[in-house]
């Protein structure tokens, strides 16, 4: 599957340049990152987002980041996303019990490994993920019991950026890059953005 733009051979020294770092990083090519050098400014500003946002937090473990990337990307239902923001779960704790939750296919409360803090960022993520955005008071209610103002913050931005991400990239029809390798419980396969008539 090829993306609906073509993916440039050439493009500008400097984002060429930031293009080799983070595919020696990621040991991938980067597909979103070479299309969008077509324009510029959405590369830096894209590039300049993924940096800042938290990948680590000294009051929020990694592992709960790492979930609510995970929820966000299969809520969305971003191959691409999916793929990348589950790769090595199992390094964080994250049980294949726990990914059926993440994928709609269990009710989060009947993972008892997932904690009521987690259980709590998760839902936060769906209802930030969903269009129209909508919350119940009930919810932020229980945000508030188990976050900080700034956590909460961090964990809006987080799914903020996963999002933006997957709209980006859906929209330009890039497919998943294999971070995952051939992990069958994600079924990538079930999250299509080009629907076929």
């Amino acid at each position: 599957m090829a993306p609906f733009v073509e993916v440039p051979k050439r493009f500008n020294p400097f984002l060429r340049f930031a293009v080799w770092i983070a595919e020696k990083v990621t040991g991938s090519i980067l597909i979103p990152a070479r299309v969008l050098a077509l324009y510029p400014k959405t590369a830096i500003g894209a590039g300049t987002l993924e940096t800042l946002a938290a990948h680590k937090d000294k009051n929020i473990s990694r592992r709960l980041l790492k979930l609510v990337r995970m929820q966000t990307s299969f809520y969305i239902s971003c191959p691409f996303c999916i793929d990348m923001n589950s790769n090595k779960y199992a390094k964080y704790g994250i049980s294949e019990d726990e990914i059926l939750a993440l994928r709609g296919l269990k009710k989060l409360e009947e993972v008892k490994t997932i904690t009521e803090r987690e259980r709590t960022a998760l839902e936060y993520a769906r209802s930030a993920s969903q269009t129209p955005i909508e919350f119940n008071e009930d919810l932020i209610e229980r945000v508030k019991k188990f976050f900080t103002d700034r956590e909460m913050v961090i964990l809006a931005s987080t799914i903020a950026q996963v999002n933006f991400w997957g709209r980006l990239i859906q929209a330009l029809g890039i497919p998943p890059a294999g971070f995952s390798g051939e992990c069958d419980i994600l079924h990538l396969e079930n999250y299509v953005t080009l629907k076929k008539e």
